[in-house]
């Protein structure tokens, strides 16, 4: 964990370290069942680790793009500058890069590869229906991803899942798929490779899903305790978790691609099982800021 005044979280990370150490060994796998079956040669190898490094160097920009944010000065938005300037000078960590989002989603969300190289966006629809209390304690949710550098292991373990299926079809469209020199074993090659990487593809999203409901209510946690309110937080956990299940499909669809990284899941009501879920329950975190609050009563 960075060194800032958000409260460490032993369990965050051995739950970072165990997800880290879980996806690259499952990726030395399938980069061994790869080099054994099929041509993919080192010119394949050097292009996927550079496709890895640039999705990892330029995970902020990324993100950002795929939710159509633009970067703000504080000229432009001086109350949301301020507000994290009050929040970073509080936890003692570096800011990082402050976006904004045109959709009427309420949602935020944090991004980078270190906490010097990162971004907080908000949607104009979160700023439209939290006052500036509720908006402090979802900053501060967010800043804590950044702090506690899980936003740096998560955007790590996405990009692994796309990258296996980038290998597959790479290979594929290349021919070097069916590169066994008796062209008879072609079809055998295809299928071991094929499921291989879905089984790669089906564990890294079991972890990384294992990993982000754990690291929210890490977030809330960490958060509550910097800003001393969690009952705000509580608030506009409800009010944004409400608002969602109003929001049109069509913007939900848009949210998709990084809905692990958003502050309240971008799904509705009908949603999948708690086991692929991005967020733990509402109830869940609610019940943990009310603890956190009594908590807080007592010490004080």
């Amino acid at each position: 964990m960075a060194r800032t005044r958000f409260r460490g979280d032993s369990g965050l990370t051995l739950r970072m370290g165990g997800v880290s150490l879980g996806l690259g060994a499952l990726y030395v796998a399938f980069g061994a069942v790869l080099l054994t079956t099929t041509n993919l040669g080192g010119f394949g190898i050097v292009i996927v680790l550079g496709i890895a490094w640039g999705q990892w160097y330029f995970s902020d920009s990324l993100a950002l793009k795929s939710m159509g944010a633009k970067v703000v000065e504080p000229e432009q938005a001086p109350e949301l500058h301020a507000m994290i300037d009050r929040l970073c000078a509080l936890a003692d960590m570096p800011k990082p890069r402050v976006a904004v989002a045109v959709t009427d989603m309420p949602n935020a969300f944090a991004t980078g590869r270190s906490p010097k190289h990162s971004s907080v966006c908000v949607t104009t629809g979160i700023m439209q229906r939290l006052d500036a209390d509720e908006l402090e304690g979802v900053l501060a949710h967010e800043l804590s991803h950044v702090a506690n550098r899980d936003v740096t292991v998560m955007t790590v373990a996405s990009s692994l899942g796309l990258l296996a299926g980038f290998i597959t079809r790479w290979g594929m469209y290349a021919g070097n798929i069916f590169g066994s020199r008796n062209n008879k074993n072609s079809g055998a090659v295809f299928l071991v490779v094929f499921l291989v990487s879905m089984v790669v593809y089906f564990v890294s999203f079991i972890l990384t899903r294992s990993l982000s409901r754990y690291r929210e209510l890490s977030a809330d946690r960490s958060g509550a305790y910097l800003t001393g309110r969690p009952s705000k937080l509580s608030s506009a956990l409800v009010k944004i978790s409400g608002d969602m299940a109003r929001i049109p499909n069509r913007d939900l669809r848009e949210g998709q691609a990084i809905s692990a990284f958003f502050f309240a899941p971008a799904i509705n009501r009908e949603s999948i099982g708690a086991m692929f879920a991005t967020h733990p329950p509402l109830q869940q975190r609610l019940d943990q800021l009310a603890k956190v609050s009594a908590e807080l009563s007592e010490q004080g």
